[in-house]
């Protein structure tokens, strides 16, 4: 992604720390980024352009830090309590992915449309971004698709995918559990361990 856009998106993160999206204004972002209004808006088009592609980058993150856990250290167990873990913790920490894990979009934050919308952008990176955003049960297929590819054996029986399948499902729909309603002592890791049988695919 070419610095001035990332610098564009992450002013816009800091400028949404600070106060509604409503209240967030783009010569306030263009300004904070070092760069001309005229060059935020090549980038993005219109402030809903900003939001969608501030979105589409907050989930990406989100996306490759999945990744990572995933193809971590440990066995099977471990890499999902690892994932379990992260989304909950980037939940907690980035209300934007919060909002898209969850669909609880607050009046303080943009809410860009899940659809895709018509870009005749220039910029490669904006039109994906205008493209279809990730609702939360896209989500849920992502992290536990991406999970059963990274840990299933190869030729692994078709009893043992099934119950991958149903394994890698349950720990993200714990975490998302774990997002709206924080557990207690123990926290993510203790409720993943105890839900998964001790004998995992890895």
């Amino acid at each position: 992604m070419p610095a001035a856009r990332e610098s564009l998106l992450d002013a816009a993160y800091r400028a949404l720390a600070r106060r509604p999206w409503s209240a967030v204004r783009m010569v306030d972002v263009a300004a904070a980024a070092g760069v001309s209004r005229q060059t935020l808006y090549n980038e993005f088009g219109s402030k809903e352009g900003l939001a969608r592609a501030l979105v589409r980058r907050e989930a990406d993150g989100y996306l490759l830090g999945v990744e990572r856990a995933l193809t971590g250290p440990g066995d099977a167990r471990e890499r999902l309590t690892a994932t379990a873990e992260w989304t909950a913790s980037t939940a907690r920490e980035n209300v934007l992915v919060r909002a898209m894990l969850t669909d609880c979009w607050s009046e303080r934050l943009p809410a860009p449309t899940l659809k895709a919308v018509p870009s005749s952008s220039a910029v490669p990176a904006q039109r994906r971004a205008d493209g279809p955003l990730p609702s939360p049960g896209d989500f849920v297929a992502l992290v536990r698709d991406r999970a059963v590819a990274v840990l299933l054996a190869p030729g692994a029986p078709s009893s043992e995918a099934a119950d991958l399948v149903r394994c890698c499902e349950l720990v993200v729909r714990l975490a998302l559990s774990c997002v709206a309603a924080p557990p207690g002592e123990g926290g993510v890791a203790d409720l993943v361990r105890s839900a998964l049988p001790r004998q995992l695919t890895s």
